[in-house]
């Protein structure tokens, strides 16, 4: 990997943690596709006046078209920690989701399995085989979007599987607004021509993820970390009329 000097969005940072707020489009790790323009190589250009020591870790990913924090260690024990506490389910992430779809319960949870289909190169749900997994919705605003329906969801990881929002949000009927993998063109179902204009020209998925909260891996002290919408989310929250469901504290 090769330092490149490139913007970062940075959140929260101290001696031994980094919070990211990446953008939809940016890979967030080198690989054979994308052997540079991530959030790694940008980095590694960061970290170029560290102690020898140090080295910036990715502790989870997010997809390429999910914006949202991504958290970084600088040091291999930070790193460890914070590892430790995403498996235990103590590292808390929430997202942002808008989904087609009439969501009728104000909460819930989705749980599940998802396993590797390797024929189509996509996670699938299912009820009996595959890894366990727990996502837990609360429901924040709805659109009538007649024939179709909107909703925005506030989505809670329990599990860390790979596209385990987007797979459990389309298993139970309710795609994400743009998904190239798990979505559907409910667009076309929309009797509004301008709102279906607007869900049809969203570039990516519809998911943000708003908010990590984790204990220092030194300290211990609670740190909660934030991150704004981006323009396009904001800007279909509005198209949607799902704004509503939005808080101040989403800003």
């Amino acid at each position: 990997m090769t330092a490149e000097n490139a913007s970062l969005d940075i959140l929260y940072e101290d001696e031994v943690v980094i919070a990211l707020n990446k953008p939809a489009g940016i890979v967030v790790h080198p690989a054979y596709k994308n052997p540079t323009g991530t959030l790694m190589n940008a980095l590694l250009w960061h970290a170029r006046g560290w102690p020898p020591s140090a080295r910036p870790s990715i502790v989870g990913r997010l997809d390429k078209l999910t914006s949202g924090v991504v958290l970084v260690a600088k040091t291999a024990a930070a790193h460890a920690a914070l590892q430790r506490a995403a498996i235990s389910r103590h590292v808390e992430k929430d997202y942002l989701a808008v989904v087609y779809g009439r969501v009728n319960t104000a909460r819930g949870v989705i749980d599940f399995r998802l396993a590797k289909d390797r024929a189509r190169r996509r996670v699938v749900a299912s009820r009996d085989a595959g890894a366990p997994s727990l996502t837990r919705f609360e429901r924040l605003a709805r659109a009538s979007a007649p024939r179709a329906g909107l909703t925005l969801l506030r989505c809670s990881l329990v599990t860390g599987r790979a596209h385990q929002i987007r797979a459990h949000l389309a298993a139970r009927g309710w795609p994400l607004v743009g998904d190239p993998l798990y979505g559907e063109p409910r667009w076309r179902d929309v009797v509004d021509p301008t709102l279906a204009s607007a869900l049809r020209a969203f570039p990516r998925q519809a998911l943000h993820a708003w908010r990590t909260a984790f204990a220092h891996p030194v300290t211990g002290s609670r740190i909660v970390v934030e991150a704004p919408l981006p323009n396009d989310f904001q800007q279909l929250l509005e198209a949607t009329s799902l704004e509503k469901g939005v808080g101040s504290r989403f800003l």
